[in-house]
Parts: C-alpha cells; sequence; structure tokens
C-alpha cells in the first residue's frame, strides 16, 4: 500500500480527534508566530513547538487506517501479519 492509498482510507475516531487537536496546536502555534505585534522571545518559542507538535500529531494521525476485516486501527503493514 502506498502512502495515497493508506491517507485515503477511514480514520478511526480516537485518531481523527486527535488529528483535530493537532490542527488546532498547528493553527494556534502559526498564528502567534506570525502575529504582527512583539510578543516575548518565550512565547515565540512555545509557539514554534506548539506549531511542529501540532504538524507531527496531524500527520501521525492521518496515516492510522481501519482494517476493513477486523475494524482494529493499523498503523504499519507490520500489523497485518
Amino acid at each position: 500500500m502506498n502512502i495515497v492509498d493508506r491517507y485515503k482510507k477511514p480514520t478511526p475516531k480516537f485518531f481523527r480527534t486527535l488529528r483535530n487537536i493537532g490542527i488546532a496546536l498547528a493553527t494556534a502555534g502559526g498564528a502567534i508566530i506570525a502575529a504582527p505585534i512583539s510578543l516575548p522571545a518565550l512565547v515565540v518559542t512555545v509557539a514554534t513547538y506548539m506549531t511542529v507538535a501540532g504538524t507531527v500529531v496531524t500527520a501521525v494521525s492521518q496515516a492510522v487506517t481501519i482494517d476493513e476485516e477486523t475494524e482494529i486501527p493499523k498503523i504499519s503493514e507490520r500489523d497485518e501479519q
């Protein structure tokens, strides 16, 4: 299965929720980083980490698929054996 096929398959409910949280984190972090006002360095650093963490959580959560036969979430091809 290639990456395009994996992203087209359905995602389990828990990982959809986790994906949405990741999107919110990435969006909030990006908005803070792009703010047109001067912010303390600590706030910008935390926002940068929020953006990275949100992006990673979103990407990983989207890649988890449901096995059509057993409806068990699978993370890798190794889980099929």
